[in-house]
C-alpha cells in the first residue's frame, strides 16, 4: 500500500472508531450499535480492493479489539473485518466507479449481517454467549437498519477522498503519468485544456487585429 493509502485510511480508521465509541455507542439504540468503522472500512473496501480492503479492516478490527470499553478478546473483531473487508473488495467495480446506489447498498447489508453473524460465530468457539441472550434476530435486523441508513452519508464521502488520494498529482509514481494528472487537476476546475486555451487566445488576438485594421482602413478611404 502507498503512503497515501496509509495516511488517509489511518485517518478515517481513527475518526469512525472515535465517533462510534463517544457518540453513537451512548446512543443506548434498541439492539446492536451503528457500526460506523465498518461502513469506513467498506468504502475503503470498495476502492482499493480485496487485499487493501482485508489489510485495512484487519488493522481496523484490531484497533477496536484494543480501544475501550472493548469487554472481547483481541483479535475477535480484528478476524470479523478482515473478512469482511476481503470480501467486500471483491465486488469492487472494474471502472473504479459505482454507476447505481443498489450495489452498495446491498453490500452494507450483506456486510452488517456478515459481521453480526462472524462476530457471533467466533463468540460461540471462545465461550461468548452474550449474543444468545440479547437475541441474534433483533442484532441482525437494528444491525442491517441501522448501517443501511448511515450508509448514505458515510460510504459515498469516504469512497470519494480515497478516489481522491489515489489521483493526488504529488503522488511519486511515474513522472509522466504524475504530469498527465497534474494537467487533469488544472483543467478539472475550467473544463478547458491549457494548451488549447492558449491556443484560443491567439486566435481571439489575431482576429481583434484585423477587425482593427479594417476599421483603420476605412477611416482612411473616407
Amino acid at each position: 500500500m502507498r503512503v497515501n493509502r496509509i495516511l488517509l485510511s489511518s485517518s478515517l480508521v481513527v475518526v469512525a472508531l472515535v465517533i462510534q465509541v463517544s457518540v453513537l455507542a451512548r446512543l443506548h439504540l434498541p439492539g446492536a450499535v451503528p457500526d460506523l468503522l465498518l461502513l469506513t472500512v467498506l468504502g475503503l473496501a470498495l476502492v482499493y480492493g480485496h487485499v487493501g480492503g482485508a489489510l485495512i479492516g484487519f488493522a481496523a478490527g484490531l484497533l477496536a479489539d484494543l480501544a475501550p470499553p472493548a469487554d472481547h478478546a483481541a483479535g475477535r473483531y480484528a478476524l470479523v473485518l478482515c473478512v469482511i473487508g476481503y470480501l467486500a473488495g471483491l465486488v469492487k467495480p472494474e471502472s473504479g466507479q459505482v454507476r447505481s446506489a443498489t450495489g452498495p447498498m446491498a453490500v452494507v447489508v450483506a456486510a452488517a449481517v456478515g459481521s453480526t453473524l462472524l462476530y457471533a460465530g467466533v463468540g460461540a468457539l471462545v465461550g461468548d454467549t452474550a449474543a444468545r441472550h440479547v437475541g441474534l434476530g433483533g442484532l441482525l435486523f437494528t444491525a442491517a437498519l441501522y448501517d443501511l441508513l448511515l450508509a448514505p452519508f458515510i460510504v459515498p464521502g469516504v469512497m470519494a477522498l480515497a478516489r481522491r488520494a489515489e489521483n493526488d498529482p504529488l503522488a511519486e509514481t511515474n513522472p509522466a503519468k504524475s504530469g498527465d494528472i497534474a494537467s487533469g487537476w488544472l483543467s478539472g476546475g475550467t473544463g478547458l485544456r491549457i494548451g488549447g486555451q492558449r491556443g484560443g487566445l491567439r486566435v481571439k488576438a489575431a482576429r481583434a487585429r484585423v477587425a482593427r485594421a479594417g476599421r483603420i482602413k476605412g477611416v482612411k478611404r473616407l
